[in-house]
């Protein structure tokens, strides 16, 4: 399979028109009705996993809105999705990502260099990353240099897991190509990602990858599904178990939210 083999090699794959128009248009809708909701409430909002980031008046992203919107649970449980994944990490998958990330134009939204390995804690909870977990991120607007696209370096995830220590949060940080080559990396390297509404991309977790500003006329919208190997993986929500769709349960499962069972009530953060 030659999305396999690409992603064996760079670290990364697309899929091209993984969702058709008329079904991005309405995954756009859910995620602007989940925008609406963020904005109303004006500052960063928890319940449970949902969260929401608002800073300075902008919506920055979601995390678990699927706990809101059926339209993007159904999303995330796509059978496309399980046929995709089947031959890469098998029938029995959870799910420890389920994110929106919004730039408008001209706004915050750099994410400096970094591979998503960084954030899989605790450590002991995660098995065998590399071949165990695939990340994707679903296209809603145009992805690209000038809208703000990921920006990767193709091949750097045989490195596995690299000492980028980030001063403060990978998020709101410039992608700077000198933290690349203080680890030794050439940003020569480096491709934009080039997404039409629609397309799929995937990626490893050890793939160094970074973004710039939205200085496009739109909004990007990007639809992001983590993805694991539920043997290798103690956490997370269940996606498919023998391929089948799982949807999610009466409560939430432990995925990141460490105080998820000390204060699961809906409650804002600053």
């Amino acid at each position: 399979m030659m999305l396999i083999e690409d992603y064996a090699r760079d670290g990364y794959a697309i899929v091209r028109r993984f969702f058709p128009p008329a079904e991005i248009a309405r995954i756009g809708a859910a995620i602007d009705k989940v925008h609406a909701e963020a904005v109303a409430h004006g500052r960063s909002f928890r319940h449970g996993n949902l969260f929401y980031k608002v800073a300075d008046g902008e919506v920055r992203m979601a995390q678990w809105p699927s706990w809101r919107s059926d339209v993007l649970s159904d999303v995330r449980t796509d059978p496309r999705f399980a046929s995709l994944l089947r031959d890469m990490i098998g029938d029995d998958i959870k799910q420890i990502i389920n994110q929106i990330h919004w730039k408008r134009p001209g706004g915050k939204g750099d994410f400096a260099f970094h591979q998503d390995s960084r954030f899989r804690r605790p450590p002991d909870a995660y098995r065998n990353l590399g071949a165990s977990y695939v990340q994707t991120g679903l296209a809603v607007d145009p992805h690209n240099a000038r809208s703000g696209g990921m920006r990767i370096l193709p091949g750097s995830h045989r490195l596995g897991a690299l000492d980028m220590e980030v001063a403060g949060a990978v998020m709101d940080n410039a992608a700077a190509e000198e933290a690349l080559v203080a680890l030794g990396l050439d940003p020569e390297g480096l491709i934009d990602l080039d997404l039409e509404p629609g397309d799929l991309a995937i990626w490893s977790p050890y793939l160094v990858h970074g973004s710039g500003t939205n200085r496009a006329g739109h909004y990007r919208r990007f639809y992001i599904n983590g993805y694991v190997r539920a043997a290798d993986c103690d956490r997370g929500e269940w996606a498919f178990r023998g391929g089948e769709p799982v949807p999610l349960g009466p409560e939430p499962a432990l995925v990141h939210y460490e105080q998820l069972h000390k204060r699961s009530e809906p409650h804002y953060l600053d």
